[in-house]
C-alpha cells in the first residue's frame, strides 16, 4: 500500500499545485513589498526625522533580529502545530506590523515595529517551503519552490513602483498602510490553504491525511489510494526534535552545509545590495545613474529565478546551485573591477542573475535535508544563521569603504564568499534531485523510528 508521501510524490501537476503556488508566493511577494518599502521610506524620513547614520542602521538591524528571531520561533512552531497555523500567524503578523510603521510616531516606536514585521516576514518562509516542498510532485519539487521563491523579486519590484508612484505625492504612511493590505485576507487564507498531510501523518492523523490526499487526488482525477487500517491508527507515534539534534551525528553534515550556504547567501545579498547605491556613487556615478544600474540589475533577478527553475530538476541542486555560485563569484570580481557604465550594467545584470537564482534553489535544497517532524525547525534556524550574516555585511562593507580602491576591495571580499558558498554546497551538499522526501530521510531516523512508520504504511 502506498505511502502518504509516495502519494503527493507521484501525483501529477494540476490545479491544486499551481492554486498552492498562487498562495505561498503571494505571501512571500508582499513580505519583499514590506522590505523593500524600509529601504525607499527611510531616504524619506531622514529628512523628515532629522535621523542620523546611525539611527538608520538600527532601523535595519531591528529588521534583521526579528527575522531571524521569526524563522526559529514559526519553524519550531510549525513542527509542533502545524504549517497552516503558522503561515497565516506569520501573515498576519507582518501585514499588522507594516501597518503600525504608519502609524510610527518616533523613532523608538518605528523600531519595535520593524522589529515585528520582521519576525513575521522572516518567520514566513520555513513554513511556506515546507508546505510546498511536502505537497509537490518529487519530479517537480525544486521547480515549484523555487518560483515560489521568484515571486521576491516581483515584491521588490511592487515596492519601487510604490517608492516612485506614492510616497512622493501621499506620503511615506500611505506605503505603509498598502504593505498592510493582506492582513485582509487572512480569514480567505485560512479557509482555503489545506494543512500539510505529512506534517498529519508526523502527528498521527492517519485519517485526516487520507481524507485530505484523496480530495486531492479525486481533483486532479487519478486513483484514490487506499484508506489506513484500524490497526495503523492505533499505532501511531510523535517524534520530538530539538535544537541539539540539530548536530547529532545524524544532521550534523547536513546542518554545516545550510548554516554556511544561508550565512553566505544572506551576507552577499544584504552587503551588495544595501551599499550598491552609495558604493557606485562613490566610484563616481550620479545617484541617478546608480538607480538606474541598480533597476537593470533587479531586473535580471526574475529570468535568473526562472533559468534555475527549470534546471534544478534536470541536472540537479549542486550542479545548478554551485554552477551559478561560481559564476556570480568571478562577476563580482569583474563588478568590482569594471570601468565603464557598459562593464558596470554587464557584470551586475550576471552577478544578479546568479545570485537570485541561486537562492530559489537554497530555499528548495534546504527543506530536503530533514524529515518531517523538523523540517521547519531545521530550516527556520539555517534561516536564522542567515540573519545575522545580513547583519553582519553592510558593517563589513562599512569598514571597508577606505582608500582609493574601496569598491575593488569590497567586491573581491564577496568574490570570496561566494567562492567559499560554491565549494560548501559542491562538497559539502548532497543531490537531491528525484528523491522523495522520505528516501531522503530514511537513512536518518533512528531505527526504532523507522520501523515504526515502515509497519505504519503511511509515514509522513
Amino acid at each position: 500500500m502506498a505511502t502518504i508521501t509516495e502519494r503527493l510524490g507521484n501525483l501529477p501537476l494540476g490545479k491544486f499545485h499551481y492554486r498552492l503556488l498562487m498562495l505561498m508566493g503571494s505571501g512571500i511577494a508582499f513580505e519583499a513589498l514590506d522590505t523593500g518599502l524600509i529601504a525607499f521610506v527611510l531616504a524619506k524620513m531622514i529628512g523628515a526625522w532629522n535621523l542620523t547614520p546611525a539611527q538608520i542602521g538600527f532601523i535595519s538591524s531591528a529588521g534583521l533580529l526579528g527575522m531571524a528571531f521569526g524563522a526559529v520561533l514559526s519553524g519550531t512552531l510549525a513542527d509542533r502545530i502545524g504549517r497552516k497555523t503558522i503561515f497565516v500567524a506569520t501573515l498576519a503578523i507582518y501585514a499588522v506590523g507594516t501597518g503600525l510603521c504608519g502609524l510610527a510616531w518616533n523613532y523608538e516606536s518605528l523600531l519595535v515595529f520593524r522589529f515585528l514585521v520582521g519576525a513575521g516576514v522572516g518567520g514566513q518562509p520555513p513554513v511556506a517551503n515546507a508546505l510546498m516542498g511536502e505537497y509537490a510532485p518529487v519530479k517537480h519539487r525544486g521547480k515549484m519552490l523555487v518560483l515560489q521563491n521568484s515571486s521576491w523579486a516581483f515584491g521588490w519590484l511592487l515596492a519601487a513602483a510604490l517608492a516612485y508612484l506614492v510616497i512622493p505625492k501621499y506620503g511615506w504612511q500611505l506605503a505603509f498602510y498598502i504593505g498592510a493590505l493582506p492582513a485582509l485576507v487572512v480569514v480567505y487564507v485560512w479557509r482555503i490553504l489545506p494543512e500539510s498531510a505529512m506534517y498529519l501523518v508526523s502527528k498521527g492523523r492517519h485519517m485526516e491525511a487520507h481524507v485530505l490526499v484523496s480530495k486531492i487526488e479525486q481533483e486532479l482525477g487519478v486513483p484514490v489510494g487506499e484508506p489506513p487500517k484500524q490497526a495503523e491508527l492505533v499505532s501511531a507515534r510523535t517524534q520530538k526534535f530539538s535544537f541539539l539534534d540539530l548536530w547529532s551525528p545524524v544532521y550534523l553534515r547536513r546542518t554545516v552545509c545550510l548554516w554556511v550556504l544561508w550565512f553566505g547567501m544572506v551576507y552577499s545579498y544584504y552587503g551588495i545590495f544595501t551599499w550598491l547605491p552609495s558604493l557606485l556613487v562613490k566610484s563616481g556615478h550620479t545617484l541617478i545613474r546608480s538607480f538606474e544600474f541598480l533597476l537593470y540589475m533587479t531586473m535580471a533577478q526574475i529570468p535568473g529565478y526562472f533559468t534555475a527553475a527549470y534546471f534544478v530538476d534536470k541536472i540537479g541542486r549542486k550542479a545548478t546551485m554551485g554552477s551559478m555560485l561560481a559564476v556570480c563569484a568571478i562577476s563580482a570580481y569583474m563588478f568590482g573591477n569594471a570601468k565603464s557604465a557598459e562593464e558596470i550594467v554587464l557584470w551586475g545584470c550576471i552577478m544578479s542573475f546568479c545570485n537570485l537564482g541561486a537562492w530559489g534553489i537554497t530555499h528548495a535544497y534546504s527543506v530536503e535535508q530533514y524529515p518531517t517532524h523538523a523540517r521547519a525547525a531545521g530550516v527556520g534556524w539555517a534561516a536564522a544563521c542567515g540573519r545575522f550574516g545580513g547583519i553582519i555585511a553592510p558593517i563589513a562593507v562599512g569598514s571597508l569603504m577606505t582608500g582609493s580602491d574601496q569598491y575593488g576591495i569590497v567586491f573581491t571580499m564577496f568574490t570570496i564568499v561566494l567562492a567559499i558558498i560554491a565549494m560548501d554546497i559542491i562538497f559539502l551538499g548532497k543531490e537531491t534531485m528525484n528523491k522523495s522526501l522520505d528516501e531522503l530521510t530514511e537513512s536518518q531516523a533512528p531505527a526504532m523510528d523507522l520501523a515504526a512508520t515502515k509497519s505504519s504504511g503511511l509515514n509522513g
